[in-house]
């Protein structure tokens, strides 16, 4: 039997934070809360959790310092970010701290729910086993968020490996931030498409240490993942499993 995916959940504000917690718990989540930044940070050794719910608004140490703290030690525990302020900088700085998602309050639990299956249920390696592309001198392990390029490895988000899986399985044909934002975020807003452009900034410094490839953009057309024309493998980007 699976056993169910741990979830650790820090909100200051205990009455909305125990019914998305009950919510998650119905569904089959193992759910620890805690009600400050602090708390989660002592917490988060213990639990281990797969996914980190963090308000951004907390006393003390706010969402932001708490995923920053966690970021020094662990790169693959997934984190969303809850708050009830809207401003794109907020979004844009969730995500240069390597946060996964971010949901603004109030929110339905079952949007949650929604996203969290998304992550989880839908692309995890027991699912699709192990997928690795290839395109110039780098090998991406989209199972395990992992570039490799001669003796380097450079490990990446979820969310920046389901948009480099995008463009992998589409080696030198451009994808269109439409494609990009339906297919990684679920829908198309103003915030997703910001949010796309600092995933695609990563995507290219993690890039880097390949010279033979590269993230271009076309005007009214999205994104196109290439090799130099000199340079083309006869067919690249097909996954091996």
């Amino acid at each position: 039997m699976k056993a169910p995916l741990k979830i650790l959940f820090a909100d200051d504000d205990l009455k909305y934070s125990l019914v998305v917690k009950r919510f998650l718990e119905k569904e089959g989540y193992e759910v620890t809360y805690t009600g400050n930044g602090s708390m989660a940070l002592e917490q988060f050794p213990q639990v281990k959790p797969d996914l980190v719910l963090l308000d951004i608004n907390m006393p003390g140490l706010n969402g932001f310092e708490v995923a920053e703290q966690i970021r020094e030690k662990d790169k693959h525990t997934l984190i969303f970010f809850l708050s009830d302020r809207s401003d794109k900088n907020d979004r844009l700085k969730g995500f240069s701290l390597r946060g996964n998602d971010y949901l603004a309050k109030p929110f339905y639990p079952e949007e949650l729910l929604a996203r969290i299956r998304e992550r989880f249920e839908m692309h995890t390696p027991e699912s699709i086993g192990e997928e690795l592309y290839t395109f110039g001198a780098t090998v991406f392990n989209y199972s395990a968020n992992e570039l490799r390029t001669a003796n380097s490895k450079t490990l990446i988000t979820s969310r920046q490996a389901d948009i480099l899986r995008m463009l992998a399985t589409h080696l030198h044909v451009p994808v269109s931030r439409e494609t990009l934002l339906s297919a990684v975020w679920g829908h198309i807003s103003y915030a997703n498409s910001l949010a796309l452009n600092v995933q695609i900034s990563y995507l290219r410094k993690a890039l880097r240490n390949d010279a033979d490839i590269a993230i271009r953009s076309l005007v009214r057309k999205g994104y196109v993942l290439t090799n130099p024309p000199d340079k083309r493998p006869p067919a690249g980007g097909v996954p091996r499993r």
